[in-house]
């Protein structure tokens, strides 16, 4: 953060971390994507985390299956995240 990067790449940033811990590392990557206009670029297997996305892109063996936009309804998306999920 400190060179200001205009893209940020986060593989898997709440992986291994408790629930409150995971809590507080995606806001704060929420809060720099809004205050400051930064991409990031976040890989996680974890549909949790991914609700918070504004652009999800699920992967299978380097091929895109789907590229899901969030509505804003975060139940909505969570749901088709899960919907999709269970179809891999």
């Amino acid at each position: 953060m400190a060179e200001n990067p205009e893209l940020i790449l986060a593989d898997e940033p709440t992986g291994n971390l408790d629930s409150n811990s995971s809590k507080q590392v995606i806001h704060t990557l929420s809060y720099i994507n809004q205050e400051f206009g930064k991409t990031i670029v976040m890989v996680t297997h974890d549909p949790q985390m991914a609700n918070y996305c504004s652009r999800l892109i699920l992967l299978k063996d380097g091929v895109i299956l789907e590229d899901l936009k969030n509505s804003g309804d975060q139940e909505a998306f969570y749901q088709e995240i899960l919907g999709k999920m269970k179809e891999l």
